[in-house]
């Protein structure tokens, strides 16, 4: 009799299969962490304006916006954290990324159900025949039930395990996305708010400029009545008058689009929002920075990247499980009997131990597509997590640099309108002595004033590029509060 080859593929599962059983280990890659980019992290930052950070440099621990020293920033905050409905939102998402961790990880314990149960039947005498030389006959009786029934999925070959890590490294991932939105939204807020005090400060040089500009037009409108000024010069001086008026009426716009953002922000309705100016000129604090490697554990939308890689390297090994039996115990204990009185007397026991066991043996390629699936999915979250480390230097290097441009233009800035106000003087000096015309003047003016607005545009840019920077250093959080979450 001739016996049948048995096929090599099954060979080989049966195999894996015994070799998961006896070492315990679960299918699919371990995981590893991968490399953060394809080229060596560089050493060091390529600007040399950044702030080294020292051992254990506490300055953006916490919170950040504190560095600043703004009192009314400082409250603008704590309504920020308090009040604000979309920070409110992504806390009850991350509460259910919470909630679904326990979901994703209690199929590692057995479930138990208690049954309990009570009847009253009448039996058909009509009934099909169990015997044919005993009759069928009508009975009325009692049924009362109580036990316990256990399912548990005996995790072989680590199915089971790898979704439960995969449902961990989900929980992680949420709270990464969290601090994240948190660390986004009070950026934001700092930034809007720096952006309505550098607007406070240009509405109050536009208006230091009307000021002069008006005394201007008397003057001339005086020299002009006495024959010593043309119509021209009085014109002239009263556009300017004019054109700038226009400027400060589109500078108050903007700041109140800035004052009604800060407003939904802190959870208050606009119109009952207000926040006075304030033309003081605050600095930008020294940062510190660190080094590019420092990047991985300060970046909250980079921890979270990580946590995706880790959610689908588990996935790989939940998909590959599916080549193997699904093994069910179902056990179960209890009591049967007609009258509830003798219920929990020892002929009514009843017991079943049994398990069960399922093997895919066909599924035109199913299983094989969820493997795929599965390893395109760790190749895309790999492939994110190396851009998200690439846009993170991207944007430190790019607020490094900035910080420094910004403040050598500011320096510039400020030796640019002691040299508009000297010109200014010399022109109105030469026109009262009737050695220039009034144009030279207005030009004077109109220099002096945009000097001096750039300079306020400039220490403005320098506070909101402060704060992007903090921002892409991942503000006072630590990859810390994500380890904890396992």
């Amino acid at each position: 009799m001739m016996r049948k080859a048995i096929n090599p593929a099954v060979l080989t599962a049966l195999g894996a299969a015994l070799a998961a059983v006896l070492t315990g280990c679960a299918v699919g890659p371990d995981y590893k962490k991968p490399e953060a980019t394809t080229a060596p992290l560089p050493a060091n930052w390529q600007s040399a304006d950044f702030h080294a950070a020292e051992p254990n440099d506490a300055a953006l621990k916490g919170n950040w916006w504190e560095m600043y020293h703004d009192a009314e920033l400082n409250r603008l905050a704590d309504l920020t954290l308090a009040q604000n409905q979309s920070l409110r939102a992504a806390a009850a998402h991350l509460e259910q990324a919470r909630a679904q961790v326990t979901i994703g990880t209690a199929a590692l314990l057995p479930q138990a159900n208690l049954q309990a149960g009570a009847a009253r039947q009448k039996i058909s005498a009509d009934r099909p025949l169990g015997a044919y030389g005993v009759p069928n006959q009508s009975t009325v009786q009692s049924n009362f039930q109580l036990g316990f029934a256990v399912n548990y999925e005996a995790d072989l070959f680590g199915g089971v395990r790898r979704s439960a890590e995969s449902a961990r490294a989900t929980g992680q991932q949420a709270v990464a996305d969290f601090e994240n939105a948190r660390l986004v939204l009070m950026a934001e807020l700092a930034a809007d708010y720096f952006n309505l005090r550098a607007l406070d400060a240009e509405i109050d040089v536009v208006r230091q400029g009307l000021v002069l500009q008006e005394k201007a037009l008397a003057f001339i409108s005086a020299r002009h009545e006495l024959g010593l000024a043309s119509g021209l010069d009085l014109a002239q001086q009263q556009a300017l008058l004019d054109a700038n008026h226009t400027q400060l009426e589109l500078l108050n716009n903007q700041r109140a689009q800035f004052e009604h953002a800060l407003a939904t922000m802190t959870g208050t309705p606009a119109p009952q929002f207000k926040l006075a100016p304030d033309v003081s000129m605050a600095t930008p604090p020294a940062i510190p920075v660190g080094l590019p490697a420092d990047l991985l554990q300060r970046r909250p939308d980079v921890a979270s990247a990580e946590r995706a890689v880790a959610a689908a390297n588990a996935n790989i090994g939940v998909a590959k499980s599916a080549w193997f039996p699904t093994i069910m115990l179902q056990p179960t204990y209890g009591w049967d009997s007609n009258r509830m009185s003798t219920l929990l007397s020892a002929p009514s026991v009843l017991w079943s131990l049994g398990a069960s066991a399922t093997q895919t043996l066909f599924d035109a390629g199913k299983t094989g597509a969820g493997v795929k699936i599965a390893e395109a999915g760790y190749t895309a979250s790999v492939a994110n997590y190396r851009q998200s480390v690439l846009v993170a230097m991207q944007e430190v290097e790019d607020g490094i640099s900035g910080l420094g441009l910004l403040g050598r233009a500011g320096n510039m800035a400020e030796a640019s309108v002691r040299s508009a106000q000297r010109v200014l003087d010399l022109a109105n000096d030469r026109y009262t002595g009737g050695l220039d015309t009034y144009l030279d003047v207005i030009t004077a003016q109109q220099a002096l004033l945009a000097n001096q607005r750039q300079a306020v545009q400039i220490h403005g840019q320098q506070m909101t590029t402060s704060v992007f920077l903090i921002k892409a250093l991942g503000g006072g959080w630590s990859g810390d509060v994500v380890q904890a979450a396992k």
